[in-house]
C-alpha cells in the first residue's frame, strides 16, 4: 500500500491523561481521510505530533516510506505537512500576500511580494480558489481567512494537509466550495486529513474514514461502506440514539420583551435593525440566520455586554411578577438589579472561560465579588467545579488543570455547567455544540430541555438547521440584522427556514411602493 503517512505504535501522555495509547494506521497518498471520534479521543493530540507541535512519548511516524522525526512545525513543513488549526495563525494588519510569506527564509524568498501575489494567485486558478493577494485580513470573511490558510500551506509546497474542523464557522454554501477545493487537491495528489465532528459532511467528502475511541484506534472504514449510525457507535463504544427529546411547553410565562433593538457592529455599521419578540420560560427559542445575520449583537445586547441605538427596550420580568429595564446596564449591574441571566458566548475561551485559569479559578470569576470578604473563598468554586466534572463527565487531570488544556468538547461542558450552576432564568447559548462530538452534542441538549422543564426561558442560537427544527419550539430567523419570521418548529421546513435566512422581507410601507 502507498502510503503518505503512517503512524506505529504512537502513544503521548499529559500527565496522568494517556491522549494516545499506541495508535497505528496510515493515510494514503491522493486521498481524503476523515478522522473521526468524541472530544478528548485524541485527534487533534496525534494530529499535533504529525504538525510537530507534540513530540510522542513512543513509537514512530513514517512519511512516504522513511521514519521521521518531527520536532517542530519547521521540520513538519519541511517534509511537506501543513496543519490548518481551529484558530486562524493570521496577522489581522498584514494583507494575504504578507501572511504568506510571513516565516519564510528570508535569503530564499527575499519578500518579493509581487511574486508571492502572482504565485497566489497561480494557486487560486489551479485549485479552484478565490483570494485577492492585496486583502487585508481584518476585511476578510471567516471562509476567505480559511482560503488563506490552505493557499500558505500550498505556497510553502505541503502535500499532506491537516484540517481541524473546517467548516465550524462556515455556511452550508462556504462548507460546498470548500470541498469542491479539497476534491481539486485530492485529485492533484495531496494527502487530505479532514478531523471533524460532522458526520454528514465526513460521508459527503471523504474516502476513509478512520476513527479514534480515548485515545486508541479503533479502525478505518471505507465511506462508501458507512452510515452515521454505525460510525458513532465506533465512536461511543455502544448504540446511540441519533434523536433529541423536546419536551412540550407547560404554562409558558413571559421573561423578555425586546422592542425596537438597533445595534451597530466594531465598524459603526447597522448589524441588528428594529428587532422586535418575546421570550418565555419553559420554552427553547431558536435563532437562525447566516453567520454574521445580527446573532452576536442580539445575545450581546441582552447581556449589557453591547451598547444599543436610542429607543431599544430590553424588559425582564423576573418571577415576582415585576419588570426590569436593562437597556443602558452593565452585566454587572444586570446582576445587581437581581437578573439571574445566564451567557453561554460563542468565544469559549475569549468572552467565557480564562484558559490559562483552572476549572476552580473560572468557577469564581461570575461571583468572586459577592463573598464580602477581602480575600476570595475558595471551596465553593472547587466544589462546583467537582460537581460538574462528575456530573457532565469532563475529562481533566484536576480542577487546577489550565482549561486552555482540554478539549473542546470538556471546555464547553465547563462553560455550560458554570452558567447552568447559577440557576438562571433566563439562558442564552450561542453556537454551544459547535465542533463538539455527536455524544457532547446529545448531552448538551438533554441539558438545555432540563432547564426548559425547570421553566427557564432558553435562547439557543444553532447553525444545524436540523437540530434547530428537533431541538427548539420557536424559531426566530435574522437576515441581515432584520426579524425576517418566527416560525413553529414543529411546523416548519428546512426550505421554509432557508429561504427566510436568505430573502429579507420588505417593509410594509416599501411593498406597496
Amino acid at each position: 500500500m502507498d502510503y503518505a503517512i503512517e503512524f506505529k505504535h504512537v502513544s503521548k501522555t499529559f500527565g496522568s491523561v494517556a491522549a494516545n495509547h499506541d495508535v497505528s494506521f496510515g493515510i494514503r497518498k491522493g486521498e481524503i481521510l476523515a478522522l473521526l471520534g468524541e472530544n478528548g479521543s485524541g485527534k487533534t493530540t496525534l494530529m499535533n505530533m504529525l504538525a510537530g507541535i507534540y513530540f510522542p512519548d513512543s513509537g514512530n511516524i513514517i512519511v512516504h516510506g522513511k521514519e521521521a522525526v518531527i520536532r517542530s512545525p519547521k521540520d513538519a513543513f519541511d517534509l511537506g505537512i501543513g496543519m490548518i488549526h481551529q484558530h486562524f495563525k493570521l496577522i489581522d494588519v498584514f494583507n494575504a500576500a504578507e501572511n504568506t510569506a510571513l516565516g519564510l527564509d528570508k535569503k530564499k524568498f527575499r519578500f518579493d511580494l509581487k511574486a508571492v501575489s502572482k504565485r497566489i494567485q497561480e494557486i487560486c486558478r489551479q485549485y479552484g480558489f478565490v483570494v485577492d493577494p492585496d486583502k487585508k485580513v481584518y476585511n476578510m470573511s471567516v471562509s476567505e481567512k480559511q482560503t488563506l490558510e490552505i493557499v500558505k500551506l500550498l505556497y510553502r509546497g505541503a502535500d499532506i494537509l491537516i484540517l481541524d474542523e473546517p467548516t465550524a464557522v462556515l455556511t452550508p454554501q462556504e462548507t460546498d466550495k470548500l470541498f469542491a477545493v479539497i476534491r481539486n487537491m485530492r485529485n492533484d495528489g495531496k494527502s487530505i486529513i479532514i478531523i471533524t465532528h460532522k458526520l454528514h459532511e465526513v460521508l459527503a467528502v471523504s474516502d476513509r474514514i478512520a476513527v479514534l475511541r480515548k485515545g486508541e484506534y479503533i479502525d478505518t472504514v471505507d465511506t462508501a461502506k458507512a452510515n452515521e449510525l454505525m460510525l458513532t457507535e465506533m465512536m461511543v463504544g455502544q448504540k446511540v440514539v441519533l434523536n433529541i427529546d423536546r419536551p412540550p411547553v407547560i404554562n409558558p410565562v413571559r421573561r423578555l420583551e425586546i422592542k425596537n433593538l438597533t445595534c451597530r457592529n466594531a465598524e459603526g455599521r447597522i448589524s441588528l435593525d428594529n428587532v422586535s419578540f418575546d421570550a418565555y420560560g419553559g420554552e427553547i427559542l431558536g435563532i437562525a440566520g447566516i453567520s454574521g445575520s445580527g446573532q452576536k449583537e442580539l445575545l450581546e445586547a441582552i447581556a449589557g455586554l453591547r451598547k444599543t441605538q436610542d429607543g431599544a427596550s430590553i424588559l425582564y420580568f423576573p418571577p415576582d411578577g415585576s419588570s426590569k429595564q436593562l437597556v443602558g446596564k452593565t452585566p454587572r449591574a444586570i446582576r445587581e438589579l437581581g437578573v439571574a441571566l445566564s451567557f453561554v458566548p460563542e468565544d469559549r475561551l475569549g468572552m467565557g472561560l480564562v484558559g490559562n485559569m483552572g476549572m476552580d479559578d473560572n468557577m469564581m470569576l461570575k461571583n468572586y465579588n459577592k463573598s464580602g470578604w477581602i480575600f476570595t473563598r475558595r471551596k465553593a468554586p472547587r466544589d462546583l467545579a467537582q460537581r460538574i466534572i462528575k456530573e457532565l463527565e469532563v475529562s481533566t487531570p484536576s480542577v487546577q488543570t489550565q482549561v486552555r488544556k482540554l478539549s473542546g468538547g470538556n471546555v464547553q461542558k465547563v462553560l455550560v455547567g458554570r452558567e447552568i450552576a447559577d440557576s438562571p432564568t433566563v439562558l442564552m447559548t450561542a453556537y454551544a455544540v459547535r465542533g463538539l462530538d455527536i455524544n457532547t452534542c446529545y448531552t448538551i441538549y438533554r441539558l438545555l430541555n432540563e432547564q426548559k422543564q425547570k421553566g427557564v426561558s432558553v435562547i439557543y442560537v444553532g447553525e444545524d438547521l436540523d437540530v434547530l427544527i428537533e431541538l427548539c419550539d420557536r424559531i426566530l430567523v435574522l437576515c441581515a440584522g432584520h426579524l425576517n419570521g418566527i416560525v413553529d418548529a414543529r411546523k416548519t421546513t428546512k426550505e421554509e427556514i432557508g429561504l427566510l435566512m436568505t430573502n429579507l422581507k420588505q417593509p410594509a410601507a416599501e411593498a406597496k411602493s
